[in-house]
């Protein structure tokens, strides 16, 4: 191991030691902050598991779909969504499947089935927004609880000596400097769980068009040009 390695570790070692230190320093409090922390992070690890599981090459699969409906037809494009992951894959075989109804019936069930999608896409983050409110709250009520000891403490001793408040202080200090640390993180983790749920539902809305552009030309009797037809 490099010297380089070693200062590393080292520094990584004492990092989680101060981490430690200050936590055992902050008091009852700072256990309901890592709680909301640890449970807001499952769900972010949960969300963020799932979110890659339904993300595919959407352009791709949108050409395999149209070279599937020029060389089987709707059954053929039914087999391939049914054996593609992903929401988009999902919306198109429920399209695909009334398609033979007609256009609206295949535009209907593409929008029904979108917000279900939708909806699983979005599962669990109403969750994660709550632990970032209230990872906060409980510091701050840490806060209030630390100040309620220091002057209870200035009380009972009836001197305001900076030594008999300066533990309830530090305690206030600490679990709004917890509790905030743990918003701040998980509220990174939602954004970045909503910008990744926009993205495949933008790509669900526009690959939905191409389809159903796809399927008016198939039952004109029109080849679909692929993306390497065309010009």
């Amino acid at each position: 191991m490099t010297s380089f390695a070693l200062f590393i570790l080292q520094a990584d070692a004492g990092f989680f030691n101060v981490i430690v230190e200050k936590f055992n320093e902050g008091g009852p409090w700072m256990w309901p902050v890592l709680i909301a922390l640890i449970l807001g992070l499952a769900i972010f690890l949960e969300r963020i598991i799932t979110l890659n599981l339904a993300d595919v090459n959407t352009r791709k699969f949108i050409v395999d779909v149209q070279q599937a409906l020029n060389e089987g037809g709707i059954p053929a494009a039914q087999e391939l969504c049914s054996t593609t992951r992903g929401p988009v894959a999902s919306v198109f075989q429920a399209g695909l499947m009334r398609a033979d109804e007609g256009l609206e019936a295949a535009e209907k069930a593409i929008s029904t089935y979108g917000s279900i999608e939708m909806s699983f896409l979005e599962r669990g983050l109403v969750w994660l927004s709550l632990f970032i409110a209230v990872a906060p709250l409980l510091g701050f009520l840490g806060t209030v609880v630390g100040m309620i000891e220091a002057f209870d403490a200035i009380q009972a001793a009836a001197d305001i000596s900076p030594s008999l408040v300066a533990e309830g202080i530090k305690i206030a200090l600490l679990t709004t400097a917890g509790g905030l640390l743990a918003g701040i993180i998980l509220q990174v983790g939602y954004n970045y769980c909503v910008s990744k749920i926009d993205r495949l539902i933008a790509e669900m809305e526009e690959s939905s068009i191409t389809l159903i552009d796809s399927i008016a030309l198939m039952k004109a009797g029109k080849k679909i040009k692929l993306p390497d037809q065309e010009g």
